[in-house]
């Protein structure tokens, strides 16, 4: 299989046979997009890099229960954003952090990750991002990065198109004020 087509390789997945064939295609098509939308919400290279690994494991022994009604793509960031979720809570629980050392603590992640070679400018923006409330930060980063439409979303969260939109507009308002504050 040269190209992705998704009705060809959701059939593939019915057959047995060529069922990890299909899901090679899967992983070859997601990696990369969900590798970055992982780690925009994690900031670490190596916590992003284990998610991801996650992901296609919950995904790989749940295959049973993917409806072919939604898109590939939605039910995989999906589980990804469950992940992260539960990374991300399982991280403050265990540092027994504030929300706002929390924070701080992904800061310096950010700072001293050996993989992240963004200038000033962009530490700026990511310190900016890491102000958002999380369900800003996950509608911002589908929007921003990953030029997702509003549908999508909808999907994959199960919110309102008008909802995402308005928690969208808040986040970029944020980042504005902040970005002002510093530039």
């Amino acid at each position: 299989m040269k190209t992705y087509n998704e009705k060809e390789i959701i059939a593939l997945l019915q057959d047995p046979a060529r069922q990890k064939e299909a899901f090679e295609c899967i992983v070859n098509e997601y990696s990369e997009q969900l590798y970055w939308q992982i780690r925009r919400m994690v900031l670490s290279h190596e916590d992003a890099n284990d998610l991801l690994q996650n992901t296609f494991i919950k995904a790989w022994t749940n295959l049973e229960y993917f409806r072919a009604e939604a898109k590939m793509s939605t039910w995989l960031y999906r589980i990804a954003l469950n992940e992260c979720l539960t990374f991300l809570n399982k991280q403050r629980a265990t540092n027994q952090l504030s929300i706002d050392d929390g924070d701080a603590d992904m800061v310096n992640k950010l700072e001293s990750d050996t993989y992240f070679n963004g200038d000033e400018t962009q530490i700026l923006f990511q310190k900016a991002l890491l102000t958002l409330p999380e369900k800003q930060r996950i509608v911002f980063n589908l929007k921003y990065f990953q030029e997702m439409k509003y549908e999508d979303m909808s999907e994959i969260l199960g919110t309102s198109i008008g909802a995402l939109k308005a928690s969208y507009h808040h986040a970029v308002k944020k980042i504005e004020n902040f970005l002002k504050e510093y530039l």
